[in-house]
C-alpha cells in the first residue's frame, strides 16, 4: 500500500486504544488525523492494574503530570512483586526492579556474593537491594541521589478503567475525535487492505492506518485478514482467570504479590481505594467454581464486586502488523500477567509503530521489521513466564508436576544451564528484563551457581568482606529518612 498516510482509525478504546492514540497524537499528530472507534455497550477486560518502569517514560513523553496521574488512576507505588510459594509452599522471594550492589566491569556483584556464599558468610543478594529493603519495609519517596547505586526504580498499580478514562480525557484535548458506535461490518479494497467501517447506524469511518484494538477478538487482524494465532499452551497451560475487587487495607504495600495455588497463581495489587484481585489457572486442574472459590477464600479483605471469568489462550498472532492493520492489546496477543507485561506490551507497540511510521506508504520492509521485533518481544518475555513455572519443586498437585518436567525452549535451558554452572547471565538482544531480573528469579527459584567469576577472586577474604559490609550499609542508610509508601501517597497528593 503506497498510500501516504494522513487517516489513522483506531478500533476499539479501554487502556490499548486510547494510549495508541495519545503516543500517535502527540508524537506524529500534526501529519495524520486520528479516529478512535469504540462502543460503551462493549466492556474491556480491565485486569491489567500493575506496571512495570517503562511507564513512567511514556508518562514523561505524554507530558502527564505525576502527582495528578496517582490522584486520577487512584495508583499506588510498585518497587517488586513478591513471589509467594511457588518453589514450595511457604517459600518466598522478591523480583525487583532493582538490582543488588553495584556491579563492576565484566562482573556482577552477584559473584561477589556468591563467594562470600562460598565462604560460610550468610548474605543473599536482597540485602544489597534498595528496592527489596524499600518493599519489605514498606518504605518510598523519591530519591535525589548523584550515587546511581541508590537508584530506586518504580512503577505504578492503577485502577485500568480508571487509567483508560484518564488517557480518553488526554486525548479529547489534543484533538483525537472519539465516535461512540457499535461496528457492523468492515470493508476492504481489492488488495484486501481495510478501506474502512460502517457503524450499526450507517455511518461509514475510512482510514489508511487501521490499529486493532478491540481485544481478544481481534476484528480486524484476525475476523477479517485471517493472520492465524500461534498457541502456546503447552509451554504456558494456564487458559482462565477469575478477578474480583475488594476492599482496600489499612495500609499498601509498594508491591504487588503473586501466590501460587494448586493450579495457578493469584494477584494481589493494592490501589488507593480497593485491591485488585484474581486467580489465573488452568482448567484442566481446576473448574471455574473451584477458582472462584479458591480466590473468595484467600482475599483477606471483604469482596466488592463478583467474580469475573475470563477466557485466554496464551500466545500471539503470527502477524501484529498485516496490511494496513496493526494489532495493539489484546488482539495482538495474550501473556498472562504474570511479571505485569500487559500494559508494557501496549506502549512497546505503539513505540515500535512510532519508529516504523509508513508515512508515505506502507512497504513490507517497515512490516516485516516490525513483526520480527514483536516475535521476538513475546518470545523473550514467554521464556520469562516458563521460568517460574518450570524451576518448582512442588508436587502437591498435577499440574506443578507437569511444569517441572515439561520440554522447555532451548534458550531457556541454556541460559538455566549456563547460570548454574557459574553464575553468568547474558541479556539478549532487547529482551525486556535486565540480568538482575533472571538473576532474582533463578535464585529465588533455587537455582544456586556452583561456581562464581575468578575476578571475585581479586579481592582477598578480608576485603570481601569488608566490601560487602560497605554495600549494604550504603544500600541501608536513605531507610532512615524515608517516609512510609502511605505518607508519600498522602503528601505527594
Amino acid at each position: 500500500m503506497n498510500t501516504a498516510i494522513k487517516d489513522v482509525v483506531i478500533v476499539g478504546g479501554g487502556t490499548a486504544g486510547w494510549l495508541t492514540a495519545a503516543l500517535l497524537q502527540k508524537v506524529v499528530g500534526t501529519s495524520i488525523n486520528i479516529t478512535l472507534v469504540e462502543s460503551e455497550a462493549i466492556g474491556t477486560v480491565g485486569v491489567g492494574e500493575a506496571t512495570i518502569p517503562p511507564i513512567r517514560l511514556v508518562n514523561q513523553v505524554l507530558g502527564i503530570n505525576e502527582a495528578e496521574f496517582l490522584r486520577e488512576t487512584k495508583a499506588t507505588i510498585k518497587l517488586a512483586i513478591k513471589f509467594e510459594n511457588w518453589r514450595t509452599p511457604n517459600d518466598s522471594y522478591f523480583h525487583t526492579f532493582g538490582s543488588p550492589g553495584k556491579s563492576m566491569a565484566f562482573c556482577h556483584f552477584h559473584h561477589f556474593v556468591n563467594r562470600a556464599k562460598h565462604l560460610g558468610h550468610e548474605s543473599t543478594i536482597w540485602d544489597y537491594d534498595l528496592n527489596y529493603l524499600c518493599a519489605t519495609q514498606g518504605k518510598f519517596a523519591h530519591i535525589k541521589a548523584q550515587d546511581p547505586v541508590l537508584d530506586l526504580p518504580y512503577a505504578y498499580h492503577f485502577d485500568a478503567s480508571l487509567y483508560a478514562q484518564f488517557l480518553r480525557r488526554y486525548c479529547t484535548k489534543l484533538g483525537v475525535t472519539r465516535i461512540e458506535g457499535m461496528i457492523d461490518s468492515v470493508q476492504q479494497h481489492p488488495s484486501g487492505d481495510i478501506a474502512g467501517v460502517t457503524l450499526q447506524d450507517g455511518q461509514q469511518i475510512n482510514g489508511d492506518l487501521f490499529v486493532d484494538c478491540s481485544g481478544f477478538r481481534g476484528l480486524l487482524i484476525q475476523q477479517t485478514l485471517g493472520v492465524g494465532y500461534d498457541d502456546w499452551t503447552h509451554l504456558l497451560p494456564c487458559d482462565r482467570a477469575v478477578a474480583v475487587p475488594s476492599e482496600r487495607f489499612d495500609k499498601t504495600v509498594p508491591y504487588t504479590r503473586a501466590i501460587a495455588h494448586k493450579a495457578g497463581w493469584q494477584w494481589r495489587i493494592p490501589l488507593q481505594h480497593r485491591n485488585g484481585n484474581g486467580l489465573v489457572y488452568c482448567s484442566a486442574h481446576l473448574s471455574d467454581d473451584e477458582a472462584s472459590h479458591t480466590l473468595l477464600n484467600n482475599l483477606d479483605s471483604t469482596p466488592i464486586g463478583d467474580p469475573k471469568i475470563i477466557h485466554f489462550t496464551t500466545g500471539r498472532r503470527r502477524k501484529q502488523w498485516h496490511k494496513n492493520v496493526v494489532a495493539v492489546g489484546l488482539s495482538s496477543g495474550f501473556l498472562e500477567p504474570l511479571e505485569s507485561t500487559s500494559i508494557h506490551l501496549i506502549q512497546s507497540a505503539i513505540v515500535r509503530l512510532i519508529h516504523l511510521f509508513p508515512h508515505q506508504g506502507i512497504d513490507s520492509a517497515a512490516v516485516d521489521e516490525y513483526n520480527q521485533q514483536s516475535e521476538l518481544e513475546y518470545t523473550q518475555i514467554r521464556d520469562f513466564l516458563v521460568l517460574h513455572y518450570h524451576l518448582t519443586k512442588r508436587d502437591d498437585s498435577q499440574f506443578w508436576r507437569n511444569m517441572q518436567s515439561m520440554d522447555i525452549p532451548d534458550s531457556l535451558a541454556h541460559k538455566m544451564a549456563l547460570f548454574k554452572q557459574n553464575g553468568k547471565l547474558f541479556r539478549e538482544q532487547n529482551d525486556l528484563f535486565l540480568e538482575s531480573s533472571w538473576l532474582q528469579v533463578m535464585v529465588g527459584q533455587g537455582i544456586e551457581p556452583e561456581d562464581f567469576h575468578p575476578i571475585a577472586n581479586n579481592l582477598s577474604q578480608h576485603q570481601l568482606m569488608g566490601m560487602l559490609d560497605k554495600m549494604r550499609d550504603v544500600k541501608r542508610e536513605p531507610l532512615t529518612s524515608l517516609p512510609s509508601h502511605d505518607e508519600f501517597l498522602m503528601h505527594f497528593l
